[in-house]
């Protein structure tokens, strides 16, 4: 981190301004915005900074150049003269006065960075790329803008009237903290972002006098939530939302890091992860664990790559929550046949090649494979196997003996979405040596079926920024499964 980001209280303070554009005119109605006094200094002001001059009580405008003296006593001084000699000056007068600087577009001159703004006050994001790329800070305003209601800064100052009252009736801390988010994202919250004003208030005098006559420890949940393949960006809004809440995170091999710094960071984590034949903590203590944590009074976020409920054991354990009485909500994530089909682009169903997909676990129960053949091997449809690396040699034998063609496509995906990504294409004939020529060590997403053709027309256009790929191919074509 470059830049240590604050908030800066500018109220009743003097800020001077340096420039008449549109620039300058920005940063004017930014301090004014925030409470300040400023001071406007450029011989020919634009049209746009005469309507501040004109519309705006604390705003003095002064038909000059500014001098050393009129830097003494300013909080924040902004060039946006876009002119060297005054910028220079300024940058020194500043320095000499004990001022913070910031000089339009010279990062050098800067003693901050202006950032991307989105106001809901008194809810404000700020947005910066250390002066990198500032395009990027706009569209991540644009898109925050988008997806932040304007009311909220109004809920904020509605529930803070309230805080005295929620601190004097619940003393327990955790227990207070999950109140007031019950209170903002639960009921009364949609209550006032409705319209409903009065009757949000009822609601916080009511779930207030509840909380007060219960006396109860705070009570546990678990959410059972699917990280998707890897790429923190598939994680859904959701998902985020019950990582930022959870106290404790219990999560397995497969989640990156890149998905675990978005969990709130004082949440406690546990690798439950398992390897293949060398199992950090059986299925059975992970149910146990998550049922004793919850009983606690914790909120527990067990964190799934891909999907929980698609070979990611999240039946059994909610079928042990269900029986202790543990209440739990279940998210969905991106499972990984769809993940690393679409980021090594292979659709997995297509008109002229599948018009069916089935996903099959290549790790059985004790590591035995149990497969259906008779469904397997069917025309015209993708093969998609979780977990299978390690039988990828009796996979390829089954299929044979069952009578594919072994010229059949077939694409195994390393650490799928991921920077790391790597793909190795082939047939059912050579896959098993070129995924060990490759090093292929897992995770891994096998793909079978002539959907794997579409990959050199798909995949040639680079959908995906960010991946590095290898790719061992070769120019053999056949029909489907």
């Amino acid at each position: 981190m470059d830049y240590l980001p604050i908030f800066l209280d500018i109220r009743g303070r003097r800020v001077l301004v340096d420039g008449g554009g549109t620039v300058a005119a920005r940063r004017a109605e930014r301090a004014l915005s925030a409470g300040a006094s400023v001071a406007v200094f450029d011989p020919e002001p634009s049209e746009e900074m005469r309507l501040l001059v004109d519309t705006q009580d604390r705003l003095e405008y002064n038909a000059r150049l500014p001098e050393r003296d009129d830097v003494e006593g300013c909080a924040v001084v902004y060039g946006a003269s876009e002119d060297e000699g005054r910028d220079d000056a300024l940058h020194t007068w500043s320095r000499e006065a004990g001022a913070l600087c910031n000089i339009a577009d010279v990062t050098d001159k800067c003693d901050f960075i202006t950032p991307s703004v989105v106001d809901r006050s008194p809810v404000v994001v700020a947005i910066s790329s250390g002066g990198a790329a500032p395009v990027i800070a706009r569209i991540l305003r644009a898109r925050i803008e988008a997806t932040l209601p304007a009311s909220y800064g109004r809920l904020a100052e509605f529930v803070a009237a309230f805080r005295q009252r929620i601190a004097a009736s619940i003393s327990d801390g955790i227990e207070r903290r999950r109140f007031w988010e019950r209170m903002i994202d639960g009921p009364a919250g949609d209550l006032f972002l409705a319209g409903g004003a009065d009757r949000a208030k009822s609601q916080i005098k009511a779930d207030i006098s509840s909380a007060t006559a219960g006396q109860k420890g705070p009570k546990g949940e678990v959410y059972l939530v699917g990280a998707g393949p890897g790429d923190p960006d598939l994680l859904t809004f959701r998902a985020l939302r019950l990582m930022q809440r959870a106290d404790v995170v219990l999560y397995d091999r497969l989640i990156g890091e890149g998905i675990l710094s978005l969990v709130r960071r004082d949440a406690e984590r546990i690798n439950v992860g398992k390897l293949p034949k060398a199992h950090t903590m059986a299925q059975k203590d992970i149910s146990q664990l998550l049922v004793r944590l919850a009983g606690e009074g914790k909120r527990v976020l067990r964190l799934k790559g891909g999907d929980p409920f698609i070979f990611g054991r999240g039946g059994e354990e909610i079928e042990s929550l269900s029986a202790a009485g543990i209440d739990f909500q279940v998210v969905p994530g991106i499972t990984a046949a769809s993940g690393c089909g679409a980021y090594a682009g292979i659709p997995l169903t297509h008109r002229d090649h599948a018009q069916t997909c089935i996903f099959i676990t290549g790790h059985g129960k004790d590591g035995v494979l149990d497969l259906d053949w008779e469904v397997m091997i069917r025309p015209f449809q993708t093969v998609a196997v979780y977990m299978g690396l390690a039988n990828l040699k009796q996979l390829v034998d089954g299929f044979g003996r069952h009578g594919v063609d072994m010229a059949t496509p077939v694409a195994v995906i390393e650490n799928g979405t991921r920077p790391d990504q790597v793909v190795v294409t082939g047939h059912l004939c050579d896959i098993v040596t070129k995924s060990e020529l490759a090093r292929i060590k897992g995770p891994a997403m096998i793909i079978i079926g002539t959907v794997v053709t579409l990959r050199e027309r798909l995949a040639a256009r680079k959908p995906i920024d960010g991946i590095h790929e290898m790719s061992l191919s070769s120019s053999r074509r056949s029909g489907g499964v």
